[in-house]
């Protein structure tokens, strides 16, 4: 067996916009710099993620972490619009809603907003950044004191495997050969949005760790990563399918919920970085 990995890493700097693969990134307890400190709200303060609106994914957002050299917090970009630069606000705090998290943050420039509106299609949104991502904290039996995070759906940091992945792909085919249907193309890693990908170990065996170094860092792992229907939706074409949802829920259903990938809380600050040793502690 091959030693593990890391093969990729992505920051995610508008929560749902298009993923930015990296070379190396710096962690802290509350995750990687710069990855989702930023989402989109309507009018009432609630998220509004590429769930609801699969135009976001169009959105690309660079940040300094993203972008070397980039001397803006803040670049939206999108196909058919003028790229715009955003600061970060001084605005007062606003209450927002996420998954049934109640959280704060403080609403961009008008002009990032109305941006936002006719890159996305959709007349009643406001962009928000995390000014302090130590102030959300989680409420949830796997927490710990200190646990925190920005925009995050749960955890900091997520991480995938390309071996379960492998494992996926192969049940999704045996299923379709099973239907009469034809084989789907595999799906890509990027479906579930990680923040590290690995590879090199057995199927699934990330589901068993406790700890595990990355790099420079440790982390704890408090928990899997249920899955959601944003996992079916191809960030290519905007097209969805039943899949991987009807696989995993095959496969992979354990209290109601289908889980893929797993979530991670560093507990130390450094680098990680493409090609550093993945080592599960003891």
């Amino acid at each position: 067996m091959a030693a593990m990995k890391v093969t990729g890493l992505a920051i995610h700097p508008v929560k749902s916009t298009a993923i930015r693969p990296v070379s190396t990134a710096s962690v802290s307890p509350g995750g990687f710099a710069g990855d989702r400190r930023w989402m989109v709200v309507d009018d009432d303060g609630t998220l509004v993620s590429a769930r609801e609106l699969r135009t976001l994914f169009r959105v690309t957002a660079d940040t300094p972490e993203t972008e070397p050299g980039l001397d803006v917090p803040l670049r939206l970009r999108s196909r058919g619009f003028d790229p715009i630069d955003v600061a970060e606000p001084d605005t007062a705090l606003v209450d927002l809603r996420m998954h049934g998290n109640e959280l704060r943050g403080r609403p961009a420039a008008e002009s990032a907003h109305e941006w936002i509106r006719a890159a996305t299609g959709r007349a009643d949104l406001r962009l928000i950044w995390c000014d302090d991502p130590t102030r959300r904290t989680f409420e949830r039996e796997w927490a710990r004191p200190g646990d925190h995070a920005a925009y995050t759906d749960s955890c900091p940091v997520t991480l995938a495997s390309l071996a379960s992945l492998r494992q996926l792909n192969d049940w999704i085919a045996e299923g379709a050969v099973e239907r009469g249907e034809e084989p789907p193309a595999p799906l890509p890693i990027e479906r579930f949005r990680p923040n590290v990908v690995i590879d090199g170990e057995l199927p699934f065996a990330e589901d068993d760790w406790s700890e595990v170094r990355i790099g420079e860092v440790l982390y704890r792992k408090p928990k899997r990563v249920d899955r959601c229907v944003m996992t079916t939706i191809s960030p290519d074409d905007l097209s969805s399918s039943k899949e991987p949802i009807r696989t995993l829920a095959k496969h992979r259903l354990v209290d109601r919920a289908t889980w893929f990938a797993i979530h991670l809380i560093p507990l130390e600050a450094g680098t990680i970085a493409v090609g550093d040793a993945v080592i599960p502690q003891p």
